[in-house]
């Protein structure tokens, strides 16, 4: 009966926050369509400030009906005059909020790289422009043998879309095993991890070579939930999570880490190998956050 309480208090909450900061964040959409560069970078600053303050509405009601304890690590020298790239572990819809919870107001306000056909989206389409999320067109295979011309296109767009963050400070967030965590993806992968599915290079690398020297650095970001499987959306409103930790490296994004991935062999076969040792201790350092909640579990 508690939890459901609670989700009764805090899923009306959530929504009258969200729709309290959409409505002005709509009208400064609609006037950065004035075509005027000073203008427009004004108002990305404004939406930015919105969206933080959203996150911050959001981070209070989950501070005040819930019990979940956010235990962040590792954030001490992040600054918000600084781009990331934030490579992260997936598992739930509660990695959202827990993004948040690590990140807002400590690095600039975080972005997903979206296909291009969300733009269309009534309303949502307009707020993801709004917010200078950056918008990619991919090509198949099967669409590049037949027309090879278009060949290197789909990075050229992407690096157009990605302009506007030479004159602002940015954190683009990549999930690369591409899909949320679960022990049947695990076993159909054949995944040599325990806690991870295999990772995704061509996304990460199509970031850094579609974003080229606008980074500043790779926050090796991971999520820990001490319980299995890991808590849904649901769970969070109804205060059903104890505990979610955040574990943050900060790590140097080195030149080679950036290169031309799709027509450069030796630089794939390079960048694979350090995914994969970076993997490995992501993996690793997994099971021994797993096995510090599990002592505190027992001393209580």
């Amino acid at each position: 009966m508690k939890a459901w309480l609670t989700g009764l208090v805090t899923t009306p909450l959530l929504l009258l926050a969200t729709v309290m900061m959409f409505i002005p964040m709509m009208l400064v959409a609609l006037l950065k369509l004035i075509p005027l560069p000073a203008w427009q970078r004004l108002c990305s600053r404004l939406l930015m400030w919105i969206a933080e303050s959203w996150a911050q509405l959001c981070r209070g009601i989950f501070a005040f009906f819930t019990p979940v304890q956010w235990d962040i690590r590792g954030t001490e020298s992040l600054r918000r005059d600084t781009s990331y790239l934030v490579i992260c572990n997936h598992q739930s819809w509660v990695d959202i909020p827990a993004l948040m919870q690590a990140l807002n107001r400590k690095t600039p306000y975080f972005k997903f790289f979206l296909k291009q056909e969300l733009i269309w989206i009534p309303f949502l389409g307009l707020a993801f422009w709004a917010l200078d999320y950056p918008f990619m067109k991919r090509y198949p295979k099967s669409v590049l043998a037949k027309r090879p011309e278009l060949r290197g296109k789909d990075m050229e767009i992407t690096r157009q879309a990605c302009e506007k963050f030479r004159h602002m400070p940015v954190t683009i967030v990549n999930y690369l095993e591409g899909t949320r965590f679960t022990p049947e993806k695990q076993a159909r992968q054949r995944s040599p991890h325990s806690y991870l599915l295999k990772p995704k290079a061509g996304g990460m690398a199509f970031v850094l070579g579609a974003l080229g020297d606008s980074l500043d650095a790779i926050l090796d970001m991971t999520v820990v939930y001490p319980d299995q499987p890991a808590p849904g959306f649901g769970d969070l409103l109804c205060g059903r999570v104890r505990k979610v930790v955040v574990d943050i490296r900060v790590l140097p994004l080195t030149d080679s880490l950036r290169g031309d991935y799709e027509n450069d062999a030796a630089y794939r076969v390079a960048f694979h190998q350090w995914l994969k040792e970076l993997w490995q201790e992501k993996d690793a350092r997994i099971g021994v956050i797993k096995q510090e909640l599990a002592a505190e579990q027992r001393q209580r």
